[in-house]
């Protein structure tokens, strides 16, 4: 135990006590005390009670603390604030430039309790309304959480997937003759990564590949591993070229995909083999793209012929899920509007916040009938070649009522309807609550069933089945949430959607212009999930769209 760590648990103290607004005096103390010991010389270890006693700054209760701490290495006082404070908002004090009076704010005001909740609210613009923020401000927070998140173990697909591609392609150039590829959870397009994992086959030596200033080599024992130039861990495998479709086979493929594959494969080998497509021919299986290779039972899908054509992001037809600065969107409407034109889409769902989202700037009737009218005045404009539907996402209330009396519900063109409060339900209630709106004939599209934040937040525990076969009966659609935080429906729930005929919005819940283009994750998850163009509800033509809500 050394002074640093002495130091920081007093440092750690004052900040959680000064988040839970205690006295003072007492919080100056342990700081000075944090700042005093950090810069001793001598081990404090090695120091008499008497000793530290005489420390400049330390009295009688702060060299208890430090008695306390050395004998037992815990602190009871900070142990008290600690069982007060969720996990997640103790996380929060660790981020550099973000101060206990702020996270405060973020926990009682805005009831977000993890880094990976802060992050969304950022993406959703919640944190500009507090005091003390703006827009520089939350953008500046989000990148040191987002930074934060990767020092971890764990990643959002959509954070590391351009660097991995860029990564592939300055190997390239190093290696011009090689033959190189993406492989493992990111070939897969999995949504939670633990590293970038690169295949290079090669008969020559692939030292070159590393540098001082680029990619940076930790290990190599089987593998290569090595931190990219923005600390990203990366898996670096070496064939020969003889063994590329091998070793791009075996390394892509999850254990039970490669072991069912195998088995009905008859124990042929499938050693130094050069393409991926000479093995599944080798194996009498029709070629089944990397991002299926998850489960056992795709083989047998493959082998009968039953993986349909999965849905591709050109197919998608317009944006059903997107905010504007008439709620948390920091985007007018007829930005957002102008940018799904540019991107090639035929039509845009606007679905800002209901009312009961005092959170998110939710639209009273007044405001509602304010955008209502610059929809009309900006269709008019359009002469058909583009059209904004008039959306809401409608909170869906405890008791499982959408958020508007009936008059005002009928004169939306369509509804997302989504939970974003009392998240805590058991699954019956929760389930129960969900089909109760899924029941309510004004709605089109159930939003992120589980309100999941991937690597933040676990989605409220719903009966699938249930709420999918309750969709069916009322022909609602199902929401595939393409914020990489999110992805929710999950994909796994898919293939027994389309079972029961209910269709799934690839939806972007875009709250930005550059939140439309995550479209591209949600396609990605949807394919994992088998899902076809036909089941797609956005891949319907604007008048197409128009003919399925009459």
């Amino acid at each position: 135990m050394n002074n640093k760590e002495i130091a920081n648990v007093f440092n750690e103290l004052a900040k959680i006590m000064e988040l839970h607004q205690e006295n003072k005096f007492k919080i100056r103390s342990y700081s000075n005390a944090y700042i005093t010991l950090r810069k001793l010389d001598s081990p404090l270890v090695d120091m008499s009670p008497e000793e530290i006693g005489a420390i400049k700054g330390v009295g009688k209760a702060i060299n208890a603390k430090i008695q306390e701490f050395i004998a037992t290495g815990t602190l009871e006082t900070l142990k008290k604030y600690q069982d007060q404070t969720p996990v997640g908002v103790q996380e929060m004090l660790h981020i550099k430039g973000f101060g206990p009076k702020k996270v405060y704010d973020i926990w009682k005001v805005l009831e977000v309790e993890s880094i990976g909740e802060l992050i969304y609210a950022c993406n959703e613009n919640r944190l500009v309304e507090l005091k003390g923020f703006g827009q520089k401000t939350q953008e500046d927070l989000r990148k040191k959480l987002e930074y934060y998140q990767k020092t971890k173990h764990q990643f959002h697909f959509a954070s590391l997937e351009k660097e991995a591609k860029d990564l592939v392609a300055t190997i390239q150039k190093k290696l011009p003759n090689a033959q190189i590829s993406l492989t493992g959870a990111i070939r897969r397009n999995a949504p939670i990564l633990s590293a970038i994992e690169i295949l290079i086959a090669s008969d020559q030596a692939i030292d070159s590949i590393f540098s001082e200033d680029g990619l940076a080599l930790q290990t190599h024992e089987q593998n290569y591993t090595a931190i990219s130039p923005t600390s990203s861990p990366v898996i670096i495998y070496h064939c020969g070229l003889a063994e590329f479709g091998s070793k791009l086979f075996l390394s892509s493929a999850t254990v039970p995909f490669r072991e069912e594959f195998l088995a009905k494969a008859n124990e042929k080998s499938f050693k130094n083999i050069a393409t991926e497509e000479a093995i599944f021919e080798k194996a009498g299986v029709p070629y089944i793209l990397p991002e299926l290779r998850e489960d056992a039972a795709i083989v047998t899908k493959a082998k009968q012929q039953e993986i349909p054509t999965l849905v591709e992001k050109k197919d998608i037809k317009g944006v059903l899920h997107a905010h504007s600065t008439y709620s948390d969107g920091i985007a007018s409407l007829k930005e957002m509007a102008t940018q799904c034109q540019q991107l090639g889409y035929q039509y845009l769902g606007i679905t800002d916040h209901s009312k009961s989202a005092f959170y998110a700037n939710g639209l009273k009737v007044n405001r509602l009938k304010e955008q209502w009218k610059e929809i009309d005045e900006l269709n008019a404009t359009y002469n058909g070649a583009f059209k904004i539907f008039k959306g809401i996402e409608s909170d869906i209330l405890s008791s499982g009522a959408l958020d508007y009396e009936e008059d005002i519900l009928k004169q939306f063109d369509f509804i997302i309807a989504s939970v974003h409060t009392n998240l805590k339900m058991d699954k019956a209630k929760a389930t129960t609550r969900l089909i109760k709106a899924i029941e309510n004939p004004y709605t089109t599209i159930l939003g992120h069933p589980t309100g999941r934040l991937l690597l933040s937040r676990e989605g409220y525990p719903i009966d699938h089945k249930k709420i999918i076969d309750a969709c069916a009966a009322n022909q609602v659609a199902i929401e595939l949430n393409a914020n990489p935080y999110r992805l929710d429906i999950d994909y796994q729930w898919i293939p027994y959607a389309m079972e029961k005929g209910v269709k799934i919005a690839i939806n972007p819940d875009a709250h930005s212009l550059e939140g439309i283009t995550d479209i591209h994750f949600g396609t990605l998850a949807a394919r994992k999930g088998l899902l076809t163009a036909a089941f797609c509800l956005n891949t319907l033509s604007t008048s197409e769209f128009e003919a399925y809500l009459k």
